[in-house]
């Protein structure tokens, strides 16, 4: 990638190997989805659409212990004047960058080795493949606990991954979902020793990089073809997610949460627990 093509970013670096493009994620402590790197996202994902260099895209995160965080939840206090659509005027924002990411002429990858969830697990969930480390990688969609419902296409994707009733009950509970359950059930394409998830991802990469790109992408857009359209569901989920997040109810819920450490490294480590205090107000 010459300096004059790559893209800057505020939160975003970019580093191309071949045919495989590496995207870290870097906006500490906890890689929340700020507006500012949300805007970064989306630049990106507009970008790859037309990028004709790789066709491979890993993301990764600088932090160790955080791959993706949920939406700033300070965003969502206040006034309902953010809710802008995108291209599609179906689709909220956020849903439409899932969507890109979801039908790239290339293959999506995400390398996990810490915590993953809301906003961040509905991103990582639009990509092709999603790896983790064991005794590290947990996952957890906390909106329900604290009297939202996950907003970017978590109750629509999800259920594909692992089956309904397992959905429901991590939607529902707000609970983890560590590496190896989630392997087991399929919202992981594959959990590994952190020793080896580098390495891997990298083999894999790499590997899926040396094929013809026409037989990649022709793989790919059929595959995509398996998958029923999710639009009128996702549609359904924003206005839900609209409507309980900005009540009375809703913004009182998401108060509590930050004045309990949410958004917080201490916080956000202990997020299952800390959104089920939210909910015992």
């Amino acid at each position: 990638m010459s300096e004059s093509e790559a893209p800057e970013y505020n939160h975003l670096h970019l580093f191309s190997e071949g045919q495989v493009l590496w995207v870290t994620i870097d906006n500490p402590p906890i890689n929340l989805i700020t507006k500012s790197l949300l805007v970064d996202l989306i630049q990106l994902s507009y970008w790859l659409e037309n990028d004709t260099e790789h066709i491979v895209v890993v993301f990764q995160s600088a932090n160790p212990n955080f791959f993706l965080a949920h939406f700033d939840v300070t965003a969502l206090l206040g006034d309902q004047t953010d809710q802008q659509n995108s291209e599609d005027q179906d689709l909220n924002i956020f849903d439409g960058l899932c969507e890109r990411l979801r039908v790239l002429p290339k293959i999506t990858m995400c390398k996990i080795s810490g915590r993953i969830g809301g906003g961040g697990s509905e991103i990582a969930m639009a990509c092709d493949m999603r790896f983790a480390a064991l005794g590290k990688t947990k996952m957890n969609q906390m909106e329900v606990p604290i009297g939202i419902i996950p907003g970017g296409g978590g109750t629509q994707r999800l259920p594909s991954l692992v089956g309904y009733s397992r959905a429901a009950e991590l939607i529902l509970g707000g609970i983890d979902l560590d590496a190896q359950t989630g392997d087991d059930w399929g919202y992981f394409t594959r959990a590994l020793p952190p020793e080896e998830l580098d390495d891997y991802v990298e083999w894999l990469a790499l590997r899926i990089a040396s094929f013809d790109p026409a037989a990649v992408k022709g793989a790919k857009s059929s595959l995509l073809n398996s998958v029923p359209s999710l639009k009128n569901g996702l549609i359904n989920e924003s206005q839900i997610f609209s409507d309980l997040c900005y009540s009375q109810d809703g913004q009182r819920s998401l108060r509590r949460f930050l004045e309990l450490g949410g958004q917080t490294v201490e916080g956000e480590l202990r997020i299952s627990d800390l959104s089920a205090e939210v909910a015992k107000e």
